[in-house]
């Protein structure tokens, strides 16, 4: 039942897979990909407690549990400006699933997270992190960014 989880529940665990895909050096889809619908309503459910705790504990475990090897996909490295921060990037993909799966935050994230979006978004040296919410619904709904 998608009313048991909150828009902040949401905002956590898309901050959370945000944090540990840095921390992995990982492509997002990459770290979603060790995830299926209902380890994403586990993070749900979690987030009102994990949220009390600080990003680095609860993804270590996360990392740990789920297996996410080291990458080599260092957005914060290739960043030539100043790196947005997990919070500020995980607000975009809440927003994102939100306007888009209202009935399956789970579904959602999973979906968002494993599109070419993620690595549109995680080109911090391009203006797609900080688009407007609406073209990157619609450019996510065509399966390419919008000119």
């Amino acid at each position: 039942m998608q009313e048991q989880y909150s828009q902040d529940d949401v905002f956590y665990v898309c901050t959370l897979i945000e944090y540990i895909a840095r921390k992995t050096k990982n492509h997002r889809q990459d770290v979603v990909k060790h995830f299926t619908t209902n380890d994403i309503l586990h993070q749900l459910e979690a987030a009102p407690m994990n949220h009390c705790l600080s990003l680095e504990q609860v993804s270590d475990e996360v990392i740990e549990d789920y297996h996410i090897a080291e990458g080599t996909f260092d957005t914060v490295k290739e960043c030539r400006y100043q790196v947005p921060s997990e919070t500020a990037i995980g607000r975009v993909y809440q927003t994102l699933v939100l306007s888009l799966y209202a009935d399956n935050y789970a579904q959602g994230i999973l979906d968002v997270f494993a599109s070419f979006i993620s690595d549109e978004i995680s080109d911090f040296n391009s203006n797609v992190y900080y688009s407007n919410p609406d073209y990157l619904k619609y450019s996510f709904q065509e399966g390419y960014m919008l000119a």
